[in-house]
């Protein structure tokens, strides 16, 4: 028991470290930042390649996917954004055609419409677009603490991708066993293929 709230604690710490660094960005240095994101997202071939990308719309001090959204729209992608379930810690995505299917939903973030929207069925592709606070260079992730994220990949079978500022990225996290590592992270400066991946298919991509 002790150690569960050790662990609990030093992820309240982390939490609060992450959270402040990201409030502290000029709004002028944070948009440089998520544009240097955004472009390597962009030049992924795993993200040229999808046809479904699972997205959430990001917060003030998360690295902005409003302008991903609306670039793989124009480029035809089929763009899934999550929608929380009332009274649980489960979410489901809907398909949505524009930013205009959003609306405002849980904790007040932006959260796609279901009498204008089409539920997504199959969660055996695609890409997904991990929220974090912080990410480990193994892509272990640390999240707000409510696990929406975590009991939705444990049902997704396709590849997944967390975009992070690397001032937010320590060598490791604490993590469980059934927690599920990113494929890849993404960040102003580098693109990592992670611990999920075998040890002799990692890189580290500084371009």
């Amino acid at each position: 028991m002790q150690v569960k709230r050790n662990i609990r604690e030093i992820k309240q710490a982390l939490r609060k470290r992450y959270r402040a660094y990201r409030e502290s960005l000029q709004p002028a240095e944070k948009e440089k930042l998520d544009a240097a994101v955004r472009r390597r997202l962009f030049r992924l071939p795993v993200y040229q390649n999808c046809r479904v990308l699972f997205i959430y719309v990001s917060k003030p001090i998360e690295v902005d996917t409003v302008r991903i959204i609306q670039s793989a729209l124009a480029h035809g992608k089929h763009v899934a954004v999550p929608r929380c379930i009332p009274n649980t810690y489960q979410m489901q995505f809907y398909f949505i055609r524009s930013l205009e299917d959003l609306e405002p939903g849980t904790f007040g973030v932006l959260e796609p419409s279901v009498e204008r929207c089409r539920p997504v069925s199959d969660l055996r592709h695609g890409l997904c677009v991990v929220p974090g606070l912080s990410f480990d260079t193994q892509g272990y992730r640390l999240g707000y603490g409510k696990g929406y994220y975590d009991r939705f990949l444990s049902n997704f079978g396709g590849q997944t991708v967390g975009i992070c500022y690397r001032a937010c990225v320590p060598w490791n996290l604490p993590h469980g066993y059934y927690d599920r590592p990113v494929d890849l992270l993404v960040t102003e400066t580098y693109i990592r293929k992670t611990g999920s991946r075998p040890a002799g298919h990692q890189e580290e991509r500084h371009d």
